[in-house]
């Protein structure tokens, strides 16, 4: 009997997961079960192209190798799982057994205490099923649009909306837009941009009270202002999606806790990539963290399936310089690194460079691709690697003696894994996204889809 390595999360980081352990030959089945009704897409033309109605949900659909030959579960959300039976539960009660998990499940959009998410006027952005409800609902109403939140969405989501010829507030907690991840003076230029295009911005104030009435939803601020809008988006960050692991004993306080190779905390044959998964990233610190960038899920899914063939005592540690951007009224913003953990600025070519203990540890630009490309590899030789320290990091007690380090399973793989730890730099592309031209996505066409647990189509 084959082995099963089974894929949660039918998203990018799933699908790049699936295709990496075909390419390193793994040739047992993969059922991959994803909890949306549709196969993998393009997240970052939600907010945009989606949203706008300059593309289809047809043209956001992702491309993959023709040769996957996988199990698609589609509206196949997991419900449960245990470690130690090395099972997942299903809608219906179906247990599936696994020699291998991937762990891909992303983030939920995050709720918002006292927002009246029950009004079918409330919307958050997520899903390709939410970005059509919120086009859908601007496109049928009149009057103002709402965005909650001054983060990446809720930004493209307002110059979205502004394209579209509506009325648009951005009521943001924080004095600006963006700040905190692009540097003072970037943050400043882009929350002028949202000024010069006709955003009504409030910026650091908070909700004090919703009105629902037939018209339109009342939006109290607590610096007094009112906003009456027929339409709400709540764009206030995101959670990792991890309910279905509650009683599987594992750490999921944040996301899924993970060693620097991608594995699991406390299970065997498990590890996990993407936004869900929060792991020690050796190059910047060792502090176990999650990020949410779209490389990531590319990266980290091809990483984790590499470390899950080869087995977690021969797994390399995943040492990734981050990579991000966003486009708003033609600007594009481009990043690298984790800006977020700079104490201080300095000018780094033309870029904002983010400092922390004495080094380099992000830069962002404002329509500098070229300097980004060039300076990105100087994130990666100030933030060498050491070979020499163990996957896991974290302090054993005192009294305490090192644990008997026990045989783990491996899946056999007829090659060796790429090192992820090298202090050289990779070649660096200007594309830090998926292209954003309209285009038909060519795609391969699944061995088997089954919807829910209805039969499956080929």
């Amino acid at each position: 009997m084959s082995e099963r390595i089974v894929v949660v999360g039918g998203g990018l980081g799933g699908v790049r997961s699936a295709e990496r352990l075909r390419e390193m030959g793994f040739d047992g089945q993969i059922t991959i079960l994803s909890a949306e009704r549709h196969l993998p897409y393009h997240r970052p033309c939600l907010s945009k192209q989606i949203i706008t109605g300059e593309w289809t949900p047809d043209d956001s659909l992702l491309s993959f190798s023709g040769d996957l030959d996988a199990e698609w579960r589609l509206n196949s959300p997991a419900l449960h799982l245990d470690p130690q039976k090395q099972s997942v539960w299903v809608p219906g009660g179906e247990e599936i057994k696994y020699d291998g998990m991937i762990i891909a499940t992303g983030v939920d959009a995050r709720a918002m205490g006292g927002a009246p998410r029950h009004d079918p006027r409330v919307h958050v952005l997520r899903t390709l099923d939410d970005a059509v409800a919120i086009r859908r609902n601007i496109r049928q109403s009149q009057g103002l649009v709402a965005v909650i939140g001054g983060g990446f969405i809720g930004c493209e989501l307002a110059c979205s909306i502004r394209h579209m010829g509506r009325d648009v507030a951005l009521i943001v907690r924080s004095p600006a837009l963006l700040g905190g991840v692009v540097g003072d003076d970037i943050g400043k230029k882009i929350t002028e941009a949202h000024v010069e295009h006709g955003v009504r911005l409030a910026t650091g104030v908070g909700i004090k009270h919703w009105v629902r009435q037939p018209g339109g939803i009342g939006i109290h601020l607590s610096d007094g202002q009112v906003f009456f809008a027929s339409c709400v988006v709540l764009a206030v960050g995101a959670s990792p999606a991890v309910d279905w692991l509650r009683g599987s004993g594992l750490d999921i306080s944040d996301g899924v806790l993970c060693d620097s190779t991608n594995h699991v905390v406390g299970a065997e044959n498990l590890v996990a990539c993407g936004d869900v998964a929060r792991w020690p990233n050796m190059r910047f610190n060792g502090v176990v963290r999650r990020v949410e960038h779209w490389l990531n899920a590319v990266e980290g899914g091809r990483a984790a399936a590499e470390n899950l063939l080869v087995g977690r005592n021969h797994a390399k540690t995943y040492t990734p310089v981050p990579r991000f951007w966003t486009e708003q009224y033609g600007m594009r913003v481009q990043g690298a690194g984790l800006p977020v953990l700079g104490t201080d600025t300095t000018d780094v070519n033309g870029l904002t460079g983010f400092i922390a203990n004495g080094k380099l540890v992000g830069i962002v630009g404002l329509e500098s691709p070229g300097k980004i490309i060039t300076e990105t590899p100087e994130l990666f030789r100030q933030n060498t690697v050491e070979t020499n320290v163990p996957v896991w990091t974290q302090p054993e007690p005192a009294a305490a003696e090192a644990p008997e380090v026990l045989p783990t399973t491996m899946i056999p793989v007829p090659e060796p894994v790429a090192a992820h730890a090298s202090s050289v730099p990779p070649s660096v592309s200007s594309s830090m996204s998926p292209p954003l031209q309209r285009r038909r996505h060519s795609r391969s066409r699944p061995e088997m889809v089954r919807v829910g647990g209805g039969r499956a189509r080929p």
